[in-house]
């Protein structure tokens, strides 16, 4: 179904099934899969392409045990030569930077921001109000919590978990994901508390359980994460 008031770009290849709602814009050579829907505001860059089953520019919504504010967002806008993939929900309020890729059953929260030619790997989740850079890579299944800041250059490996409230609900807190700054790599089922930074260039291995902030360059293992120990050779013991 789409809008009698809207007009589809000759360009443009729409699925079967297809919703696109009144205000969305389409740019040139759009495609969009089977059975997809384009909500209102949505704005979509020219060379995007859209899976099936994708839901784009849904509002956000709440219950009496959501404590974040919810309200009303301005139009999704997806950038040019972005990829969506099958199954995937990106909120209004949100922006993909030009060439950015979201994966199959990704799911992306309103007000984001994600910079060009990053990557939010399959079933990967980014809540609200988080700043991503470009040129990251977020793989498979990693939970990106609300009101985190990861800079450019960015890896997260697969079902890396990240948290943003301290006390766990038991009293008020001012919710504050980690900071992951440029060029940064974090493990495979990784985990990273609330409020802490992670220094440029650091790496943190592989299942590690990060409680405090890395300092730039220092690579961090274990349960609770801690630096690795230098041998006398200068190289470091362990790794990953």
């Amino acid at each position: 179904m789409v809008d009698e008031n809207f007009r589809i770009p000759i360009s443009a290849r729409i699925g079967r099934h297809v919703v696109i709602e009144e205000g969305v814009i389409l740019g040139e050579n759009v495609r969009i899969g089977h059975h997809s829907v384009v909500l209102a505001g949505t704005v979509i860059g020219h060379d995007v392409t859209v899976g099936c089953n994708a839901v784009l520019g849904c509002q956000p919504y709440n219950n009496a045990r959501v404590t974040h504010k919810v309200s009303k967002q301005e139009g999704l806008v997806i950038g040019n030569g972005c990829r969506i993939g099958n199954g995937a929900v990106v909120y209004a309020g949100t922006e993909l930077g030009e060439g950015a890729m979201v994966g199959d059953l990704a799911s992306i929260r309103e007000g984001t921001r994600i910079g060009s030619s990053t990557v939010v790997g399959r079933s990967a989740t980014v809540e609200c109000r988080t700043r991503i850079g470009s040129r990251c890579l977020i793989q498979t299944g990693a939970y990106i919590t609300a009101d985190m800041i990861i800079e450019d250059d960015v890896f997260i490996g697969p079902e890396v978990s990240t948290s943003n409230d301290k006390y766990m609900g038991r009293q008020p807190y001012k919710l504050a994901g980690p900071h992951i700054k440029e060029r940064a790599s974090i493990g495979n089922n990784a985990t990273l508390l609330p409020g802490i930074a992670i220094g440029r260039g650091a790496v943190v291995g592989a299942g590690s359980v990060v409680t405090q902030d890395v300092p730039d360059g220092v690579t961090v293992v274990g349960v609770p994460a801690k630096p690795l120990s230098a041998n006398r050779s200068g190289t470091s013991k362990g790794g990953q």
